[in-house]
């Protein structure tokens, strides 16, 4: 490294850098552009606030590292506060008084996470900590620091294999900085799989970042270990890399713990071992309580395992919902409702879109078109032999009689394309249903949970059904996974045994029981809504617009997209109007924020400014997370601004009865959407709403106070 990680210019001493962490991050995070090791503050600050939104970056013992890898970061870099008085980050035991601000490039190399992360790893030693709280003065401080890491930069230029040392950032293996040195203190043999009598553990670390609490928790870990003459091997998945643990090591091991906050990379490979399984904080705040658990676990028969067909793919889904540590079960379901959503969305966009093009080319009859030409021809003929329809009158049912107006070619590829799109939304309900449970049981709730949804489906059970079979299938499933089989047996669980039973445990709930009742639930909702007309209707459009715009994309939004696409159907009026509410409010967000950043330039930052551009597109498409970045930067004045046009665009959907019949695409698909100047208005006006709310909000706001000189905070 050219130049240090950090310099006086970076640190703060005994200063009052405001009451909320935010007020601390911007003025560390300033103190970095000032230096010239940023460029931007307020792309910076987005990009650590979006990490703190992730889980709290405050530590026990008045510790907290709020930190990011930012475009805006030109070289690994490091601000230090020790704050009079402490402020909170959300960590149990109280407010922090140690702040260290970790800047990454988001493209920087290896080395440079790596020097990061031996710095993250020396934060658990007490004397480190100790002599920071002693430091007389920023370059005091300075030395500390540089000189935990300077040592490290020279080993990891060298080729050792092993250290004593448990903060070496190079090891052997790059995950188990620590595990050499417990391993030795256990008196077993290397990897630990030699003889004695000591606990042999394994663990993975893992947060979003990948920078400071992956390492933290690691060597927390090791620590505790050694002093109790456990050992441990660590396999830290952070972005400075990870060398797997041997699967000598992994066979030998009495049980393996997860301390992640994100899937386990290659999980399959611990299969069959006990597990103990919690967010990597408690890896950091409480290494006992993990050692005496998995001790625990070893000599328990009834301990949790390591599926067997736990992922080796590296999957997400379950690995978090469906540990069973510290996270609240409310959480855990949540996380498993918004995996069955975000895997059912592709099948929407595909499908609705596939519907909107057949009506673009057939017309908006084109659902009597194909009914006419599956029963009355073959697709296999050439389309001339279609030609002859038109102007015939195709189905005189209770809708009244429908008189084709397209013909020949148009009309046969319009029937095609809405057929495919029809067989692409018809796996909406059973993917929702499968993914749920697979985010609740991981791989082998995958069958109980598609059969639960394909039952719904038949029943005619539809949304409602499917989260019923989705969660009951997963939870089922996760019990399963818990019975104390035979080894001869446990191979045969997770591919034959629990899909069949769980299969036919969701199938016999929904056709003896469920089935009927929550057919009748849908069916009751669909009358309610098909019922409603002027001022309940305009109601529910304040409620959906409402729900878009509250996190914009995050749980609330996807409940409210998901209840409209769920109920999408081309004879259901009612339906078609909900969509085209949550699809025009869905695109205020980007779209007004972007017109607020031409409007009033000077109230922006550059980065939002850059952002607003790109805003525009997105907004258009319905990709409302393209307001994310305003929203992080500025939440209490930008959400109730975007709520409010939200609001402003649902209603007016309402009032002028627009019905799209796609379910995705913005502007782009205004040819399924009817009326489009009814579309369009009630968009303008609610982009309008929402920019002079945001505008006068910033406006109304106070001046922040300027970032401190160094010399005038200093001690």
């Amino acid at each position: 490294m050219n130049k240090p990680i950090i310099e006086t210019a970076t640190v703060r001493l005994d200063a009052d850098l405001g009451g909320s962490k935010e007020e601390v991050i911007r003025s560390l995070a300033g103190a970095l552009v000032d230096a010239g090791r940023a460029g931007d503050l307020e792309q910076m600050v987005t990009d650590l606030l979006a990490r703190e939104a992730k889980s709290a970056t405050g530590m026990k013992g008045g510790i907290a590292i709020p930190h990011c890898k930012s475009e805006a970061v030109s070289e690994p870099s490091l601000g230090f506060a020790r704050l009079d008085p402490p402020v909170d980050f959300g960590a149990k035991d109280g407010p922090a008084d140690l702040v260290f601000l970790i800047g990454a490039p988001a493209g920087g190399g290896k080395e440079h996470l790596k020097l990061l992360a031996t710095l993250a790893r020396n934060l658990v030693r007490a004397e480190f900590v100790d002599a920071l709280r002693a430091a007389a003065s920023p370059a005091e401080a300075v030395d500390v620091i540089q000189g935990v890491l300077a040592p490290k930069e020279e080993k990891a230029s060298s080729s050792s294999s092993s250290s004593s040392d448990s903060s070496s950032p190079a090891p052997t293996h790059e995950g188990g900085a620590a595990a050499g040195a417990v391993g030795a203190a256990a008196g077993t043999g290397t990897g630990g799989s030699g003889g004695g009598d000591a606990l042999r553990l394994v663990a993975v670390t893992a947060c979003p970042t990948g920078i400071a609490h992956t390492y933290m928790a690691a060597d927390s870990l090791a620590q505790a270990a050694k002093a109790r003459g456990v050992d441990l091997q660590v396999e830290t998945q952070g972005s400075a890399g990870a060398t797997p643990l041997d699967p000598d090591v992994i066979k030998a091991a009495d049980a393996v713990i997860f301390a992640t906050d994100v899937g386990v990379r290659d999980r399959g490979r611990f299969a069959g071992k006990p597990v103990v399984e919690y967010g990597v904080k408690k890896g950091i705040d409480a290494p006992d309580q993990l050692l005496d658990e998995a001790a625990a676990a070893v000599s328990n028969p009834d301990a949790r395992r390591v599926s067997g067909d736990a992922g080796g793919d590296g999957s997400t889904g379950a690995e978090s919902a469906g540990s069973g540590g510290d996270e609240h079960w409310a959480r855990g379901l949540q996380r498993a409702v918004m995996t069955g959503v975000s895997y059912m969305i592709p099948f929407v966009a595909a499908g609705g879109l596939l519907l909107a093009l057949g009506f673009l080319i057939g017309g908006y009859d084109v659902a009597y078109v194909w009914q006419a030409i599956v029963t009355d021809y073959s697709l296999t003929q050439l389309p001339g032999e279609i030609w002859a329809l038109e102007g015939e009158i195709v189905d005189a049912g209770a809708e009244g009689a429908v008189v084709l107006s397209r013909s020949g070619f148009g009309l046969y590829l319009g029937a095609v394309l809405f057929a495919i799109g029809q067989a692409a939304m018809g796996f909406m309900i059973a993917v929702l249903s499968g993914y749920i449970a697979y985010g609740l049981a991981d791989r082998p709730g995958l069958a109980p949970g598609f059969v639960g949804g394909a039952i719904s489906v038949t029943l005619g059970a539809g949304f409602i059904g499917a989260l019923i079979t989705g969660i009951v299938a997963g939870y089922l499933v996760r019990w399963m996974t818990t019975w104390n089989v035979p080894r001869w047996l446990a191979g045969l669980m997770p591919v034959v045994l629990i899909p069949l039973l769980g299969s036919l445990v969701i199938g016999l709930l929904m056709f003896l029981l469920l089935g009927r009742p929550l057919a009748a639930v849908t069916e009751g909702l669909e009358s309610w809504l098909n019922g409603m007309t002027g001022s309940s209707m305009i109601l529910l459009g304040i409620v959906l617009g409402l729900m878009m715009c509250f996190d914009l994309g995050g749980p609330v939004n996807k409940a409210a997209y998901t209840f409209a696409t769920a109920g999408l159907a081309i004879d259901n009026p009612a339906s078609l109007k909900i969509m085209a509410a949550v699809m025009a409010a869905g695109m205020v967000p980007p779209l007004a924020l972007g017109l607020a950043t031409v409007v009033r330039a000077k109230l922006f930052s550059e980065a939002e400014k850059e952002n607003g551009r790109a805003a525009f597109l997105l907004g258009a498409s319905f990709i409302t997370e393209g307001a994310i970045p305003f929203a992080a930067a500025d939440p209490l004045r930008v959400i109730p601004s975007m709520m409010a046009g939200g609001a402003v665009t649902g209603s007016l959907i309402m009032a002028f009865s627009v019905e799209s019949y796609a379910p995705h695409g913005g502007i782009f698909v205004f040819f399924a959407i009817n009326p489009v100047w009814g579309y369009l208005v009630a968009i303008l006006a609610g982009m309008a709403v929402s920019c002079i709310a945001v505008i006068a909000a910033k406006s109304a706001r106070r001046d922040p106070a300027p970032t401190p000189e160094p010399a005038a905070v200093a001690a």
